[in-house]
């Protein structure tokens, strides 16, 4: 299923199809600002900040993708705007093009810019634009076809923002979750984490009963995160498709799991990242995947 206009294929139907392209931010600029729970108690902590170590850990994120035979695009590096390395959080991909969110943070609030020129000159249409409340694209998961999990937490993305694209998915026919979670937690994509095919991992202790019981009932299996875990960005992985999965050196007890069941994992040392608040789901866009099963 492509683009109505035929313009692209760039279109997502779901968190765990195959991964064929991928929008990644720059890191040319990035250094730790106070934009979350995170990154503000690593700058509290006095950790350093090498750029040079950065640079490098990306271009092994780069790499991974590439081994995984997955086309990689860039927005374009602009000073300003260090944190567009986060490239998940300016846009969000669906079934009917990007979405163009609106961010709270003001380090951040400049990324709409680079997402919507990023856009503009590969020719593809922007489907919807943010206008009510705030939302960021780390609060967008499309679950599967015909359902979409649209979080907010408050501090970045809120409600308003949430029933804004909820409305819009359940125009089309989906059914739309709204899922609050404690703010601290900055985005949804930070407890909840889609592996496989009705595979996720999640934080239950971070939601109320309901939303667990909901993924249950859809007929997910739900691999248990500790709050703890989840603090340090253990969700915050990227299902590549085919039972592959980008995760980060660090995330040691999720990775074990992971490849007893026979899932292949990549994780490259990413810390430079997730100390300032961004794990591997954070750090791209889809743009495009194959339909479940396809």
């Amino acid at each position: 299923m492509g683009h109505p206009d035929g313009l692209t294929d760039w279109v997502v139907h779901s968190e765990t199809g195959r991964l064929r392209e991928v929008l990644l931010g720059p890191p040319d600029f990035f250094e730790w600002r106070p934009v979350g729970a995170i990154s503000r108690e690593t700058l509290r902590r006095e950790e350093r900040f090498d750029r040079q170590l950065a640079m490098a850990q990306h271009a092994r994120m780069v790499e991974a993708y590439e081994a995984a035979g997955v086309t990689v695009h860039s927005l374009a590096a602009w000073p300003e705007l260090p944190y567009a390395v986060f490239a998940r959080d300016s846009s969000a991909m669906t079934p009917w093009g990007p979405l163009i969110t609106l961010v709270q943070t003001p380090h951040r609030r400049g990324d709409y810019a680079v997402a919507i020129k990023f856009y503009q000159d590969h020719g593809v249409p922007i489907w919807r634009m943010v206008t009510a409340g705030h939302f960021e694209g780390g609060d967008l998961q499309v679950l599967e076809p015909g359902l979409v999990l649209c979080g907010y937490g408050g501090e970045r993305s809120d409600k308003a923002g949430a029933e804004q694209v909820a409305g819009w998915f359940e125009a089309q026919g989906w059914e739309a979750v709204l899922v609050p979670f404690p703010a601290h937690f900055v985005h949804l994509d930070v407890t909840v984490g889609p592996l496989a095919d009705k595979l996720i991992a999640v934080c239950t202790e971070a939601h109320e009963p309901w939303f667990p019981d909901l993924l249950k009932a859809r007929g997910y299996e739900i691999l248990e995160v500790s709050y703890g875990e989840a603090t340090q960005l253990g969700c915050n992985v990227v299902a590549l498709g085919d039972d592959r999965v980008l995760s980060t050196a660090r995330n040691t007890r999720l990775n074990e799991r992971l490849r007893a069941r026979g899932i292949e994992v990549y994780d490259p040392d990413l810390s430079m990242f997730t100390l300032g608040g961004g794990g591997p789901h954070c750090l791209c866009q889809a743009l495009r995947r194959e339909s479940p099963g396809g």
